[in-house]
C-alpha cells in the first residue's frame, strides 16, 4: 500500500499537468469561496456552513424576498470547474418582493440557474447537472397585448424532494413537483409533476420506468451514517 500511494504522490512527467491543476483549483476554490460569501453578504442570501464555490455565481435578491442556502452545498461556475461543459456561471435570482428560493443540505450545481418569482424549494441532496434551469414563472406572458402592457407571466411554486437528480441541460417549469429520488433525464423539459423514484425523460418528460423503492435508499443511508 506504501508503494502504490509513493508511485501516486511521487512527481514526475506523468502526472505533473494533473497535480498542478489540483493544486490551482483548490487555490481558485478558496478564492471564491471567499469571494462568492462576500457576495451573499452583500446581497444577504442566506449561506450555511461548509459551502463551496468554484468560480463565481451570480446573486440578485430583491428587498423583501429570501433565497437560503443550506449546508455542504457545492456551486460549479468556472468553465474550468466541470468537464463535462458548462457555459455560464450559477444564477440565482428572486423576481418579486414576496418570492423565495431555500436549498437543502449537500446539494450540488453547475452552471445552474434558479429563477423565483413565488417559490423555489429543494430538498437535500438534489444534484443538477450541467446548464439545469428551475423557474417556476414563465417570465413573460404569453398573450403579446399582456406583454405589451408590461404584465408579468404565470408563476406557481417549484418543489424538488431529496435526493432528485437532474441531468444536464435539463429544464424545470412553473407548478412542477418533482418526487424524492427521481431521476431525470439529459435534455428533458419538465412541465408536469413526476412521482418519487423514477427515470423520466423527454420533451415534456414522462416516466420511462421506476427505480429502488425508498425504503431500500433510508437503509443505505442509514447505513452510510454508522
Amino acid at each position: 500500500m506504501r508503494r502504490k500511494l509513493s508511485r501516486l504522490t511521487t512527481l514526475n512527467r506523468d502526472n505533473a499537468p494533473h497535480l498542478f491543476d489540483c493544486f490551482l483549483n483548490l487555490v481558485r476554490e478558496t478564492i471564491h469561496s471567499c469571494a462568492a460569501r462576500a457576495l451573499a453578504h452583500w446581497w444577504r442570501v442566506e449561506i450555511g456552513s461548509n459551502s463551496r464555490f468554484f468560480g463565481l455565481p451570480i446573486f440578485r435578491r430583491l428587498p423583501g424576498s429570501s433565497i437560503r442556502i443550506g449546508d455542504n452545498c457545492e456551486f460549479r461556475s468556472g468553465e474550468w470547474s466541470n468537464l463535462v461543459g458548462i457555459n455560464r456561471p450559477c444564477m440565482i435570482s428572486t423576481l418579486t418582493r414576496s418570492a423565495s428560493i431555500v436549498i437543502g443540505n449537500d446539494c450540488g450545481f453547475s452552471a445552474t440557474v434558479l429563477g423565483a418569482a413565488t417559490s423555489i424549494t429543494l430538498g437535500r441532496r438534489v444534484m443538477c447537472g450541467a446548464n439545469v434551469t428551475i423557474t417556476d414563472t414563465d417570465w413573460h406572458a404569453i398573450d403579446w397585448r399582456d406583454r405589451l402592457a408590461g404584465k408579468p407571466g404565470e408563476t406557481a411554486p417549484v418543489v424538488i424532494d431529496d435526493d432528485v437528480w437532474l441531468g444536464m441541460n435539463a429544464i424545470v417549469l412553473k407548478g412542477v413537483k418533482i418526487g424524492r429520488g427521481t431521476v431525470v433525464g439529459a435534455g428533458s423539459i419538465v412541465s408536469r409533476s413526476l412521482p418519487e423514484g423514477v427515470i423520466a425523460a423527454g420533451q415534456p418528460a414522462v416516466v420511462i420506468r421506476k427505480l429502488a423503492p425508498a425504503e431500500a435508499r433510508e437503509a443505505v443511508l442509514q447505513g452510510m451514517a454508522q
